[in-house]
């Protein structure tokens, strides 16, 4: 149930580097969430024409979403480890990083031909 999108505009890194961070986001989403990691989903998608301060400057969006309410502890943990991840990972400052955080209600929310709600 939770979520993990990661959208930049960066060029595609190799794919054994993309499944690694994949491995990564996951089990710290888990972590963060306190979701088991069996139920986290992540996707990477790269070359997405983007423009952020009106510059085509590296620039990264990250969406997390999960059934259930988050804190704003969490979220501010997860914002500071996302962004560090990323920066690491694709080079892109912090600064031109924005997270969306999304809580959704277990009956919007649909998995194995039914719903957490």
């Amino acid at each position: 149930m939770p979520l993990i999108q990661v959208k930049t505009s960066v060029s595609t890194p190799e794919k054994s580097q993309v499944e690694s961070l994949l491995k990564v986001l996951s089990a710290k989403l888990a972590k963060h969430t306190g979701k088991p990691e069996s139920y986290v989903m992540t996707a990477f998608e790269a070359e997405v024409p983007m423009t952020f301060a009106g510059t085509t400057e590296p620039v990264c969006y990250i969406e997390i979403k999960s059934v259930g309410t988050m804190k704003s502890e969490q979220t501010q943990a997860m914002s500071q480890d996302f962004c560090e991840e990323i920066n690491q990972f694709l080079n892109v400052p912090k600064n031109r990083i924005y997270l969306e955080f999304a809580d959704a209600k277990g009956s919007m929310w649909g998995w194995d031909s039914s719903t957490f709600g």
